[in-house]
């Protein structure tokens, strides 16, 4: 564990479980998997370098985009009501990112008079870093103990101090296959204890040119947001994509209720990669799938954190029923 001091004078402990080198093994491996898989494809996780960190945040705010804004109107709306079922001490927040709607809990928790610590869980170290140093300037009484981590590996690392409140927001699970999110609610499920309660974010199915607009604006955040992918391997890997040869496509499959983010050649090419000793053919039309993102209905979800061992216990939505958030607790 580390010990860093903050600007608002108190101080954020962080366990870090991944570092440079863990990232770059982690991309190599993803990197030559994905690229010698048929279809190609990529994990969504490496949009989010520096620059695609600001590109997210842009499209939260195109007006295509209405997770965040939904999500928001919920959390505004209900967040006392998800304080007062789950009195908890402790907010686990799962991919927390810049935090900014956690603000609207921990406010409910300390009017509830139960918070004592925030627990924020991130692959990245200086977003994470930039969030807990923010938020302890609005609560500069509140122990903050990051954990830089992978869902993947190092759920099991999280402090069970307390009675905890885990939230998962933004509708990210959905960016999980079938077989991912079932693994993943099963590991969130099996470190809770009695009292412990799951608040979970999903994104619900709707018109299809609603959900398609969402993921591929007119001003084109979107496409740049998923082009630069390829920028985070030139850099990383040596790779000699060019970005100009690709083009931004979003797709719902009806079948798997969910929209699909590909990249697709404009052109037959074939790119190096040096530091995975790599080359790869593209033919003109060929896509490459960068993210998927499912969509929801209260029984799917409902199903899901049942089969992970939880019980789905309250289920909001914003005013028009465009996102849900559900708090289950262990069975």
């Amino acid at each position: 564990m580390e010990l860093i001091p903050s600007s608002a004078g108190a101080t954020i402990s962080v366990d870090q479980h991944l570092g440079p080198d863990d990232l770059a093994r982690a991309l190599r491996h993803d990197v030559r998997h994905g690229l010698t898989a048929e279809p190609k494809t990529l994990p969504p996780k490496w949009f989010y370098d520096d620059r695609g960190c600001e590109l997210f945040e842009a499209i939260t705010a195109a007006p295509e985009y209405y997770p965040t804004r939904c999500e928001r109107q919920i959390l505004s709306l209900r967040a006392g009501e998800i304080a007062a079922a789950c009195p908890a001490d402790t907010l686990v927040e799962l991919g927390s990112g810049t935090s900014i709607k956690t603000a609207l809990l921990l406010d409910a928790l300390v009017d509830q008079g139960s918070l004592r610590r925030f627990i924020p869980f991130d692959v990245s170290e200086t977003t994470l870093r930039a969030a807990a140093d923010r938020l302890l300037r609005s609560y500069p009484d509140l122990e903050i103990h990051g954990v830089v981590g992978d869902f993947e590996r190092h759920l099991h690392t999280l402090p069970s101090c307390g009675r905890r409140l885990v939230v998962f927001l933004g509708g990210t699970v959905g960016n999980l296959e079938p077989r991912q999110r079932a693994a993943f609610l099963s590991q969130v499920a099996a470190g809770m204890r009695p009292g412990d309660a799951l608040l979970l974010g999903t994104d619900l199915v709707k018109d299809v040119d609603r959900l398609v607009a969402a993921y591929d604006d007119a001003s084109g955040i979107t496409a740049a947001f998923n082009l630069n992918v390829l920028q985070v391997m030139n850099r990383e890997l040596g790779a000699d994509f060019d970005v100009d040869g690709f083009r931004h496509v979003a797709r719902w499959d009806d079948e798997r209720e969910w929209i699909e983010m590909r990249l697709r050649s404009t052109t037959d090419q074939v790119v190096s990669l040096p530091a995975v000793d790599l080359v790869v053919a593209l033919a003109d039309g060929e896509e490459l799938r960068t993210e998927i993102s499912a969509k929801f209905r209260r029984s799917g979800v409902e199903a899901e954190v049942s089969a992970a061992g939880l019980d789905l216990a309250q289920w909001w939505t914003d005013d028009h029923g465009d996102f849900a958030v559900s708090l289950s607790f262990t069975g």
